[in-house]
């Protein structure tokens, strides 16, 4: 295999990397947690509460097209997360504002928002910077130094990242030019203590996957990282691809958490059946025979390394990020893969299941969030209640007969309000949907994943302390985070390890009883088989109220009471019209079963509104409830033992 090939790299690399500051630890066995590597250093400087701001919103207006204004965004970001993921680790001390999602300055509005009075950052102390270099030169005393990448191999800027949280340094790129970030940050007195080049700037690696090899047996087996966490975001590639998406997707504002968290940075393809489509003679040309399906398959050894030291996977793994679908990977223009956008996306799914891993979803669009590391900080109370639903108002409502059945004369509907799988799109997309005027005029079941405290805690708090009578919160895909159930049970297919189920429910129990989720409103099997009994036993566990899997037999049934719907189709029409004319063709589809879910994609309260009136005008029999109401009426309807049609 060519992978047995690349070990050379490793030992190779002790030459051409003199300055290396890497130590090599004892390797964990399979039940070894991780450790910290710099638990037992002192910060060498005593900082105190300020808070330092830099505003980097001019970067949001270069031009594509000049080459030299991308490569100053690229190394100005990749620098700047790696200081925030390591100066944010214990206490906020730095902030920048940079995303915008059309007129909004997103950073500006979380910051406003807990700035006010009585709020987390009320009282703290605020430096703002003007130069870059000055933030650089100020956080000198908590970084050890740099570690440089190649550009000429793209993949050396992710594990870069990976070498910045591990060892305290800040990733930068090899630059001569002495105006380079390289060079300014070299005259500020920082030294090179890792190199992913040589002194000489010729390459020390000829393919993509060589530096990933290097990283896995130097950082990710001896445990220098931390395997609770992982990025998948695009290399360096997007430097000279950077018009295929909007700006902001390079993504290296998200880089700051998973550099605070020592997490292994990797963007490799999930087919097993291609080359990658980055692998090819513009990009590494260098690499005279790629191989397909190399890339997965470096994926899995990663996957399944991070599932060792996680105790055997009785810690999940956290995937920041998402295919990068625009830039690689699939057909969509002329990436010139041969694999659909979707596809892909249920086909990483699948492979990171296997080996008990799961995806925070940064997709393409607002993919770009900034300052996690920052809020991760952010404190959460214990509890986060809400309220069920009431027996005698749903007798008030006519829901119920006077003999205690649930009335077979309407039709109950409910939308997955989504998709709020992701960190991202939760950071971006608050301001323009919850904070619309319709909000609370409709019901609305808002299907947030509860796996986002860990990096937008401060949002998840926003919501549930605004929220109105009509707001009801449930588990979005899949869970406290977005895997395939079924690729937890056993037999496995890929990765052939034990089942992961139980493990699933201990992760999934703390963060729903947090935010009193007890209904996953949306389960997404993708290309896997459709859960199983062990399946809804380990969800019946955490999710007792309602699961909506993809993949059923028939349209509803009970498990040991927990009440279980196929999911319906999506209604995402722009124009509400239009989308009243789906939900009302929907209502007729099967009207012997009187439940109906769909679900709608970043829509705000008013569409949802709007949608509802119409929908109401021409099935009046259409009762639009909340979650609460809907899924115990379809408990009752199955306790009933009523008619479910066959699928």
């Amino acid at each position: 295999m060519k992978f047995q090939t690349l070990i050379l790299m490793a030992l190779g690399l002790n030459l051409s990397l003199g300055s290396c500051a890497c130590s090599k630890v004892d390797e964990p066995d399979g039940n070894q947690e991780y450790r910290d590597p710099h638990a037992d250093l002192e910060a060498p400087v005593d900082f105190s509460d300020e808070i330092i701001m830099m505003d980097l919103r001019s970067f949001n207006s270069i031009n594509r097209s000049d080459k030299s204004a991308v490569l100053n965004l690229w190394d100005t970001f990749h620098a700047i997360s790696s200081v925030q993921g390591i100066v944010n680790r214990d206490t906020p001390r730095l902030y920048i504002n940079y995303v915008k999602n059309g007129s909004t300055d997103v950073d500006s509005y979380w910051w406003d928002m807990y700035r006010k009075p009585g709020k987390w950052l009320a009282t703290k102390q605020v430096r703002e910077m003007d130069n870059v270099l000055d933030v650089f030169r100020y956080f000198k005393p908590l970084i050890n130094g740099l570690v440089v990448w190649d550009p000429a191999v793209p993949s050396t800027s992710n594990v870069a990242s990976t070498v910045a949280g591990a060892d305290n340094l800040i990733a930068v790129r090899y630059d001569t030019d002495p105006s380079s970030m390289y060079n300014r940050l070299i005259g500020l007195g920082y030294e090179v203590k890792v190199r992913l080049i040589g002194e000489d700037g010729k390459s020390i690696f000829k393919t993509k996957l060589e530096p990933y090899r290097w990283a896995i047996d130097n950082y990710l087996k001896t445990g220098k990282c931390n395997t609770r966490f992982a990025a998948y975001y695009i290399d360096a590639y997007w430097i000279d691809h950077c018009s295929q998406a909007n700006l902001n997707h390079h993504c290296l504002t998200n880089h700051d958490f998973f550099i605070g968290k020592k997490a292994f940075f990797f963007d490799l393809s999930p087919w097993g059946d291609e080359i990658a489509t980055d692998v090819n003679a513009d990009t590494y040309p260098n690499d005279p025979s790629p191989e397909v399906g190399a890339d997965c398959e470096m994926m899995k050894e990663m996957l399944l390394e991070c599932y060792r030291h996680n105790g055997n996977g009785q810690v999940f793994t956290h995937i920041g990020g998402f295919p990068a679908w625009a830039f690689k990977y699939t057909r969509y223009g002329t990436v010139g893969g041969s694999h659909g956008e979707v596809d892909t996306e249920w086909e990483f799914a699948r492979v990171i299941s296997a080996y008990n891993a799961y995806k925070d979803a940064d997709a393409i669009g607002y993919g770009a969030m900034a300052n996690a590391s920052f809020w991760k900080n952010f404190p959460l109370k214990d509890k986060y209640p809400q309220k069920w639903s009431d027996m005698e108002q749903l007798k008030a409502k006519g829901y119920i007969t006077a003999d205690g059945k649930v009335n077979k004369s309407k039709k109950y509907f409910i939308f997955y309000v989504g998709d709020w799988d992701a960190a991202s799109w939760l950071y971006q997309m608050t301001p323009q949907l919850w904070d619309e005027k319709n909000r609370g005029n409709v019901p609305m079941m808002w299907a947030i994943s509860p796996a986002l405290e860990v990096r937008a805690p401060m949002a998840m708090e926003y919501l549930r302390s605004t929220a109105s009578d009509m707001d009801y919160f449930v588990a979005a895909d899949n869970g406290a985070g977005y895997l395939n159930p079924s690729m937890l049970a056993a037999p496995r297919p890929i990765s052939n390890l034990p089942s992961g189920l139980d493990a699933w429910a201990e992760h999934c129990k703390p963060m729903y009883n947090r935010w009193d989720m007890t209904v996953t409103g949306f389960i997404i099997d993708g290309f896997c088989a459709g859960m199983n009994e062990d399946c809804m036993a380990c969800y019946k566990k955490f999710s007792p109220n309602g699961i909506v899997p993809q993949k059923v037999s028939k349209y509803a049934k009970l498990y040991d009471g927990m009440p279980i719907l196929k999911s319906g189709p999506d209604i995402n029409d722009g124009s509400s019209s239009a989308a009243a004319a789906s939900l009302v063709s929907l209502l007729n589809s099967h009207p012997i079963f009187p439940f109906y879910w769909s679900r709608a994609i970043l829509k705000s309260p008013s569409w949802y509104l709007d949608v509802r009136n119409r929908a109401q005008e021409a099935c009046p029999e259409m009762e639009w409830v909340d979650a609460p109401t809907f899924f115990t009426l379809l408990k009752m309807y199955l306790e009933e033992g009523n008619f479910v049609p066959a699928i």
